[in-house]
Order: C-alpha cells, then sequence, then structure tokens
C-alpha cells in the first residue's frame, strides 16, 4: 500500500493543502554549498540562452530553420528550468520547505507541459537536419517559416494536452494523509504515492503516455539521423562531411541525455520516486541540461562561432 492508502485505512481523512519538499534536506550540512552551486547553473542557464535568443534574433545570418528551432529550444529550457529551480533555491536556506496545493499543481503543470514541447521539438528539429542534408534542394521549400511555426505550435499543443492529462490524473486522487514529497518539486511520481486511493489505473495511464511521448519522437529522431548519416556517408567532399556531422553530432548529444533521463524516470516500470538516485536523474534533465543545451547545439557550430565574433567586434570597434 502507498502511504496515501495507508492513512485512508488508519482512518486519518484530513486534506492535504500543502506539501513538505523534501529534495536534498538529508544533507543539511552541504545546503549553503548546494545553494551555491545551483544558483551558479542557474544563472549560467539564464544567462546562455537569453545570450542564445539575442544572438540569433539580431544576427540575419541566423534566420534559418535550425537556428529558429534552436531560439525555441533555448527559451523552452529557460522556462522550464524556472518552474524548479528558483522553489529549490528558496528550499535550500529556508526552514519551511512546503508549497502550497495550487502550487504544486502548478508546478507539474507547468514542467510537463513544457518538457513534454521540448520532447516534439527535437524531433522537429531532427526532421529539419533531415530535410537539409537528404533533399536539400527541396529544403527551403519545405522548412517554410509557416511550416517551422506549426511544427512549434504542434509542439505546445501536444505539451498542453499532455500536461492537462497528467495533472488531472494526479490531483484528481484524493489527498488526506501524508504530505511529504520525496522529492525537490512536483513530479508526477512523488504525489502520486500520497494518493488516498488506488493509483495502479493512474500508474499506468502515466507510463503509457509518457512512454508515447518520449519514444515516438525519439522514434522519429532516430529514423531522422539513421538517414541522415547514410546521405553523410555519400557525401564527396571531405568538408561537407565534417560539417554535417559536427552539427549532427552536437544534437544528438543534447538529445540522448534528455531522453535517456526522461525515459528512467517516467517509462521505466520501477519507480525512482522515493529513490536518491530518481532525484539526481532528475537534476539531470530538470537543471543540468537547460545550462548544457547553448554549449552542445550552438556554441560548437561555425555559424554560430562567426556571428558571435561579429557581435564582439561591433562592440569593441572603436570606429
Amino acid at each position: 500500500m502507498t502511504p496515501g492508502e495507508l492513512a485512508l485505512a488508519s482512518g486519518n481523512h484530513t486534506p492535504v493543502t500543502r506539501f513538505i519538499l523534501l529534495g536534498f534536506s538529508s544533507y543539511p550540512d552541504l545546503q549553503e554549498l548546494l545553494f551555491g552551486a545551483f544558483l551558479l547553473i542557474y544563472a549560467m542557464t539564464v544567462v546562455g540562452n537569453l545570450g542564445m535568443l539575442a544572438l540569433i534574433l539580431t544576427d540575419p545570418r541566423l534566420h534559418s530553420p535550425m537556428y529558429f528551432f534552436l531560439s525555441v529550444l533555448s527559451f523552452l529550457d529557460i522556462c522550464y528550468s524556472s518552474v524548479v529551480t528558483p522553489k529549490l533555491l528558496v528550499n535550500f536556506l529556508a526552514s519551511d520547505k512546503s508549497i502550497s496545493f495550487e502550487g504544486c499543481v502548478a508546478q507539474l503543470t507547468f514542467f510537463v507541459a513544457h518538457v513534454t514541447a521540448e520532447s516534439f521539438l527535437l524531433a522537429s528539429m531532427a526532421y529539419g537536419r533531415f530535410t537539409a542534408i537528404r533533399r536539400p534542394l527541396h529544403y527551403s521549400a519545405v522548412m517554410t517559416k509557416g511550416t517551422c511555426l506549426r511544427l512549434v505550435a504542434a509542439s505546445y499543443a501536444l505539451g498542453g494536452a499532455n500536461s492537462a492529462l497528467q495533472a488531472g490524473d494526479v490531483f484528481v486522487l484524493p489527498f488526506c494523509g501524508p504530505n511529504q514529497v520525496a522529492h525537490f518539486f512536483c513530479d508526477i511520481p512523488p504525489p502520486l504515492r500520497l494518493a488516498c486511493a488506488n493509483t495502479a489505473t493512474v500508474r499506468v495511464v502515466q507510463r503509457v503516455v509518457s512512454a508515447l511521448v518520449t519514444l515516438v519522437p525519439a522514434a522519429v529522431i532516430v529514423a531522422s539521423y539513421g538517414w541522415v548519416l547514410v546521405a553523410i556517408g555519400k557525401m564527396r567532399s571531405a568538408a561537407g562531411r565534417d560539417k554535417a556531422l559536427s552539427t549532427c553530432a552536437s544534437h544528438f548529444l543534447a538529445i540522448a541525455i534528455f531522453y535517456g533521463t526522461v525515459v528512467f524516470t517516467y517509462v521505466h516500470p520501477r519507480g525512482f520516486a522515493s529513490d536518491i538516485s530518481g532525484q539526481v536523474v532528475s537534476v539531470s534533465y530538470t537543471i543540468i541540461i537547460p545550462m548544457l543545451n547553448p554549449f552542445i547545439c550552438s556554441l560548437r557550430t561555425k555559424e554560430v562561432k562567426g556571428a558571435l565574433q561579429r557581435q564582439l567586434r561591433a562592440r569593441t570597434c572603436p570606429c
């Protein structure tokens, strides 16, 4: 039985109005050190992604579908990192580590919406790379501005639908007993363990839906990059092969890290809600990956390096 079901069986029917986020509270001596480390990471995330957004928006040479998707990726990384990290930073220093029931609902809703949108956005980026390398003559006709906007809108729509479904399934359940969430934010599995009801059906739905919104885009990505590698292998120009491989390798690295950690958390048949390994993995995709994406996906490309150099020269040139 879950803690919530035990509470219901014991006759404790007090409705839960606040949850306590235990997070990393088992390490009291490290709270200030962890606060400093996560504050630095969050600052680098915001500055790095905002900088990438500004660079892409202000440099006409980066006004292409690939960099449009990268700018949206930067925006998503700022959003879902900001849903989680500020509350975590406050909890490192505050004695009251609670969050209201409504706040928990809002945090889970916005987090799931942005993570799901990023999942489908990464699939759109892979399709864009496939089109650019596999069908270069048709690229401008296929990846038009309208197509890119529709792909981003579809990513957000699917994110919103998944968020509404997941949050609705979890918080429609009664919470009447324990309120200690064994996590540093309101993710799906930890509050689910506290519900005073049989959650077997909800867990099945959660895993099936999570599998669909991660494995389906992942399959699109693997298929797209598979065809891309075939196309790269047929290139006659060594310089062209090196450029294509460099761009695709950096994108695929970011994608592999993101999907690997998300699948580990949501699709794996065993729950990691109360296990420290689950929290470590969650730190990876909620806090670390948003910081790394600008460096992995963008700063390794020659176009972005060139744009950055032009911006620096424009600001330092005395003429």
